[in-house]
């Protein structure tokens, strides 16, 4: 039985929008520290997003009941055929905080893109957050993820046709530095390598799972050494190409396929890893 394609680089992504909500400084009394390196990957990520042809807005620094808000009025909105949201914070399993020092429920949030407004429609989410205090050695153990519960809550939230990435496994900590996260950065690697924003969605994450698990050690006191390792949880329902360029098939439609292919060729090529710290 063949798998389903869509291939979103045949239409116009006017329509097609992108959320970036990130807490870089939270409020005074909140036991919660400064998030250096946010607006780099804001500025980044804006960026590169404008480039692939979609409409980007960025929100700051938003209390828990704002970011409620912003993400309510964008699943209510519509889009030509993709959504992303990005979110940036510190957090917790199935959570993340305001700049308040509230929690923000991601199962909440997840929950009302399977309305109307958003249905067959593709939705991306990549969280930037901890999912727990654990920090990852790079062995495999047989320690239970924490807040079972709640994790599976999060899981049953995320409608149809949906991807969220996550920048750590649950109950483990995420990376985050002076210059930018290390899951953001290294996804903005990839949107601007050649080859890469043609690769089917799954296989472009997948990707950038290998890049921050292979090529990331952290480094600094009590840190030095330990890896990260992204999740993607996936209720897609065909294959997408949501990044490519709708002007490198216009005028050649079998151009797809050849792309394409040369993407597959490219999973072999040599990279070099950057050196990061971690504040």
């Amino acid at each position: 039985m063949s798998f389903p394609q869509q291939t979103l680089w045949g239409q116009s992504k006017a329509g097609n929008r992108v959320l970036i909500v990130s807490v870089s400084e939270f409020h005074p009394g909140v036991d919660l520290s400064k998030r250096k390196g946010v607006r780099r990957d804001n500025k980044r990520l804006h960026r590169i997003f404008c480039r692939l042809g979609f409409s980007v807005e960025m929100k700051i620094d938003l209390t828990a009941d704002e970011i409620y808000e912003a993400f309510k009025e964008e699943s209510q909105r519509r889009v030509s055929s993709c959504f992303v949201g990005v979110v940036s914070s510190h957090g917790e399993e199935g959570l993340v905080f305001g700049a308040d020092g509230r929690p923000v429920s991601l199962a909440k949030i997840f929950s009302w893109f399977g309305g109307p407004s958003m249905a067959g429609k593709t939705k991306l989410f990549f969280i930037q957050a901890c999912r727990g205090q654990e920090l990852d050695s790079g062995v495999e153990t047989d320690s239970a993820a924490p807040c079972e519960e709640q994790a599976l809550s999060e899981l049953f939230s995320i409608p149809t046709d949906t991807a969220v990435m996550y920048a750590a496994a649950p109950g483990y900590a995420a990376f985050h530095n002076p210059v930018g996260s290390v899951f953001l950065q290294t996804l903005c690697d990839l949107l601007e390598e050649e080859g890469s924003v043609e690769l089917e969605v799954h296989r472009l994450l997948t990707r950038l799972n290998s890049r921050v698990a292979y090529h990331f050690q952290a480094r600094g006191e009590g840190l030095n050494g330990k890896k990260a390792m992204p999740c993607i949880v996936s209720r897609l329902t065909t294959e997408l190409f949501p990044f490519m360029d709708p002007r490198k098939t216009e005028t050649d439609p079998s151009l797809g396929l050849a792309l394409d292919l040369s993407a597959t060729r490219l999973v072999s090529k040599a990279y070099k890893p950057r050196k990061n710290s971690i504040s």
